[in-house]
Formats: C-alpha cells, sequence, structure tokens
C-alpha cells in the first residue's frame, strides 16, 4: 500500500518544484475528457476500460506538462488499482474495467511490458528532473522485475523483451512488438545496467531486421533456429501498433546510436505517406503497399520522422491535416500528445535517451 514514504515524497514534490507548471493546452483537454478526478485515463470506444499504456503515458505526459499532482494521482490510481497497491513488488495488470458483472476490476492481470518500460522510464527521470529520489527507487525496482519477468535471451536475436509475463511463447515461435522497444527509453536504462543496453543494442538490429521493406509490423515471431517470420496471428500486417515504431524513431536525438541506419531503413512509410497525402490505415511488410487512410493521430506519430528526413511539404501537409481535424478518442489523442508535443517542441529527447522538457519555453494562454 502506498504509506508515509509515498506521502512524504508527494510533500517533498510540491516544495521541490521550481518552475511553474506548463501549459499544454492538448494535455489540458485530454485530462478533462479522458483522465478521471481519481487519475484513471479512461479509454471511452472500449467500454471505458483503463488500461496499464494509457497510465503510463499519461505519466509520461504530466511530466512533459511539468503536472505534479495530476502524476501523482495517475501514479496512485496504477499502484492501487493494477499493482495491487505495490509497485515495487507487483507490475500492473494491462487491463481494467467493468465485469459481466457490473464490478469494476483487473479484467486481465497479465503486464504489458511496454507500458512497464515507460512507468520506470517516467518515474526515473521524474526523479531526476524533479529531484524526488522515491521516483527513482521505484523506478529501479519496476526495471528489474520487468528483467526477472520479461527479459528472455532468443535464438539469433539475444536478450530481448517479451510482451507480457504470459502467452507469448508458443509452438510457432516467440511473438515479439517492435513498438514495444523505444530506443531513446532503452538508451536512457542503458545508464544503469549493462543489461539494457545489450537489450536496447539488439532492439536495434530487430527494428532493422525485421522492416526489409522498411515498413513496421504489427508483430513477429522468431523460430527456435532464430529466423524472423511473419507474425501467426496477425500476419504481414503494420498498423496501430506499428505506427508507434516510425514515432520513436523519428523523435531519437540526432546523435543517438544507429539514428541514421534507423530512420533511413523506415523512409518507405514516409514514401507512401507522401505520395497519398496521408499515412496508410494498413501496409503489408511484405509487398510493401498500403492501403486505407490512416487517422489523424498516425499524421501526428509521422511528425518527427517526417522532420528528421527533411521532408518539409510533407511535414507541413499532415500539420495542416492536423489542424483542420484535431484528433478525438483515446489513441488518436495518445500519438497526437507524442508527435505534436514533440512537433511543438515541448520536449526533446537528448542522445542518451534522457528527457529534455520545454518547461521554460510554455507560454500560458489566458
Amino acid at each position: 500500500m502506498m504509506g508515509s514514504k509515498w506521502l512524504l515524497g508527494g510533500a517533498l514534490w510540491l516544495c521541490a518544484s521550481v518552475a511553474a507548471a506548463s501549459c499544454w493546452p492538448a494535455w489540458e483537454q485530454f485530462k478533462a475528457e479522458l483522465v478521471s478526478a481519481d487519475g484513471r485515463v479512461i479509454d471511452p470506444a472500449q467500454g471505458r476500460i483503463s488500461t496499464s499504456e494509457g497510465q503510463t503515458y499519461g505519466l509520461f505526459f504530466a511530466l512533459v506538462a511539468n503536472d505534479h499532482e495530476r502524476f501523482r494521482q495517475l501514479l496512485s490510481w496504477t499502484e492501487n488499482n493494477l499493482a495491487g497497491g505495490n509497485l515495487s513488488k507487483q507490475l500492473p495488470a494491462w487491463k481494467w474495467g467493468q465485469d459481466e458483472h457490473g464490478k469494476w476490476r483487473v479484467l486481465d492481470s497479465n503486464n504489458a511490458s511496454d507500458a512497464d518500460l515507460w512507468l520506470a522510464y517516467s518515474l526515473l527521470e521524474a526523479g531526476r528532473l524533479w529531484a524526488v529520489a522515491e521516483y527513482r527507487e521505484l523506478a529501479i525496482e519496476v526495471l528489474w522485475r520487468v528483467a526477472a519477468q520479461t527479459l528472455r535471451p532468443l535464438p539469433g536475436v539475444g536478450v530481448m523483451l517479451l510482451p507480457g509475463d504470459r502467452g507469448f511463447v508458443g509452438v510457432k515461435g516467440t511473438r515479439l512488438n517492435t513498438s514495444y522497444l523505444p530506443p531513446q527509453v532503452l538508451d536512457r536504462f542503458a545508464e544503469l545496467a549493462p543489461l539494457w543496453a545489450e537489450l536496447a543494442d539488439n532492439s536495434r538490429k530487430l527494428l532493422l531486421h525485421s522492416a526489409p521493406k522498411g515498413l513496421a509490423p504489427d508483430w513477429l515471431a522468431v523460430r527456435e533456429d532464430g529466423t524472423l517470420i511473419s507474425d501467426p496471428v496477425n500476419g504481414a500486417k503494420g498498423s496501430y501498433d506499428a505506427i508507434r515504431v516510425y514515432l520513436w524513431l523519428g523523435m531519437l536525438d540526432p546523435a543517438a546510436s544507429g539514428r541514421k541506419a534507423l530512420v533511413e531503413r523506415y523512409r518507405p512509410m514516409v514514401d507512401l505517406t507522401l505520395k497519398q497525402g496521408v499515412p496508410p490505415e494498413t501496409v503489408n511488410v511484405d509487398s510493401g503497399e498500403g492501403s486505407g487512410k490512416g487517422p489523424v493521430g498516425f499524421s501526428a506519430a509521422l511528425l518527427p520522422l517526417l522532420a528528421a528526413l527533411n521532408q518539409k511539404e510533407g511535414l507541413q501537409q499532415q500539420r495542416q491535416r492536423l489542424a483542420a481535424a484535431p484528433a478525438s478518442g483515446y489513441y488518436n489523442r495518445v500519438l497526437s500528445l507524442f508527435g505534436q508535443g514533440w512537433d511543438e517542441r515541448r520536449y526533446r529527447f537528448d542522445a542518451k535517451g534522457r528527457l529534455i522538457p520545454g518547461w521554460e519555453d510554455a507560454q500560458c494562454e489566458d
């Protein structure tokens, strides 16, 4: 349970703030419409469920916005409802909502390792930027629990992050998701221990080898002989999961390890977007073809990669699309907070993955 340590941490935290909370209209709207008063991020399109992903993305956005109070609320709700009251001993369950009897509870206790990484990252950087030692301590405890539960050596790949504790190892191979591997997040962890540096290096290799035509799959699998194959469940499709791969890579610092090769490898997604004016909703990673029109969140997610590849006209085109039809719903807004927030210089990552918030540059509107 959250005890005196956390109450003390909250007090220190508020007192330690040296910068006024920045004004980020998109974050304020996200909070007003999709975050409950006690810190639960709600996905209204899926029965008003909450996920560990939503909670941990919320923590990151609260940190970017210098929003101490909402960070505390999000962390408290996550710990008390998804982790049995103790994040130092239990990774958060990935899904919470209303069951068939009308009771609100954990619906699936399996963890989602991408959310776990973002949880640890946000805590680690909040501890550094806000000078709260308890956050750093909890971040390290979460990270080593992730290591114990979801890091595995895989043939041909090396140490790799499984998408969750259970359900991803089968007779056809071990399923992986490259959108769960933001290089800048792993680079930040690499400063803590060699294991995370190894995972960061392996992840870069996987990002290159899993996209021979420059398009990211939603899922893929590794066979026992180390061969990468199409996902046995979803096939060679890239869509709502994969869009985050382009987002993470576009936001890499120019001096980040391997950045040039990664950005160039995924140029074909930008080419498809420029050709049809909007990002494709779905791609076939084997044929290199795209289909459908992705939602506005996809346009936001591609802003950093368009900038990284110096596609000024394409960048402006996607900005105009977002201005004409702002994102709505949970996932589109998440992608927009990441992509547009970066495009508006509300934050950056340095070459080692540390967060550089734009608190001093933020302007509040009356």
